[in-house]
């Protein structure tokens, strides 16, 4: 794809991403925010930043090849089904599974499982993502809500957005918090340095994680963060941020002998039914291989 635009009078100060996005609807904003990044849609001939605020005149002009979307194929999938309506299912996903085919990860995802499973899921985030309203990391475990039709899955992203979504997670942290609990407020974008990470930074997007310390072991925290937005990797690298990474994490702090990842786990999700208005909650216990570390450690 290449072309160019230029930024009218009712488009001035708009957003370059939001703008792009107005102009291309086939892309997804994360997808035009990485084109930005890598210097693929240019503004008067400058890499600028996604939340650059557009001057009328200004030319925005681009230059890439198309995503390429291979169907995702339906295939037997270890997870449990929580919950299922005409409209929605909630999922308890184990940790080390994919939530969505990825250039790194073409099968055995939740939804090659889910595709083998459910007879329809909503379309709204194209073939490679059918039903996915929100994600879970690859070794954080525990609940996601997944949508069967485009009516539930645009309700359940507005409730998101809005925050009326309640989503709430345990996890082990190294060493102790200093308050019992309180809420982190920052930015976060992608880490400048390793565009694998993210990270804390002056500028991104609005990241707010509540935390509550659960139990105090020796040498570490068992902490319930619940989430007030959903940024990439929101509580893992706000608990780097505090200087406690979860135990585990091998990108955000170390990797520890026995783990396959970070002990993370979504226990808890609130939402509004898109259809019945009814108020629902689920909660679940951590998986075997968290409870199996919290017997080895010793209570303060």
């Amino acid at each position: 794809m290449k072309g160019e635009f230029f930024v009218q009078e009712n488009e001035k100060n708009e957003r370059l991403d939001k703008f792009f996005l107005q102009k291309e609807g086939s892309l997804t904003r994360a997808h035009i925010k990485n084109l930005i990044e890598q210097g693929q849609i240019l503004v008067d001939g400058k890499t600028v930043k996604a939340g650059q605020l557009l001057k009328v005149g200004q030319r925005v002009s681009f230059d890439f090849l198309p995503p390429k979307e291979v169907d995702a194929k339906a295939e037997d999938v270890d997870f449990e089904i929580v919950y299922e309506d005409k409209d929605l299912l909630v999922v308890n996903k184990p940790q080390g599974l994919v939530v969505h085919p990825c250039a790194s990860t073409r099968t055995g995802t939740l939804v090659n499982g889910l595709l083998s499973r459910v007879k329809d899921l909503s379309g709204i985030n194209g073939v490679l993502r059918p039903g996915i309203v929100h994600r879970l990391d690859k070794n954080t475990s525990g609940l996601m809500v997944v949508a069967k039709n485009d009516m539930a899955h645009i309700s359940l992203s507005k409730q998101i957005k809005d925050k009326t979504c309640k989503r709430k997670y345990l996890a082990l942290v190294e060493g102790h918090l200093k308050e019992d609990s309180g809420t982190i407020k920052t930015f976060i974008d992608r880490n400048p340095k390793d565009r694998k990470k993210m990270a804390v930074t002056a500028s991104g997007r609005e990241a707010i994680t509540n935390y509550k310390v659960v139990k105090r072991y020796i040498g570490y925290d068992l902490v319930e963060f619940s989430l007030q937005t959903g940024r990439t990797h929101q509580i893992r690298v706000h608990a780097k941020s505090l200087g406690h990474p979860v135990v585990g994490d091998d990108v955000y702090g170390k990797a520890v002998k026995g783990l396959n990842g970070q002990l993370l786990h979504s226990y808890y999700i609130e939402f509004v039914h898109p259809r019945s208005q009814e108020k629902m909650s689920f909660s679940i216990g951590l998986p075997q291989h968290f409870e199996d570390y919290l017997k080895k450690l010793k209570e303060e």
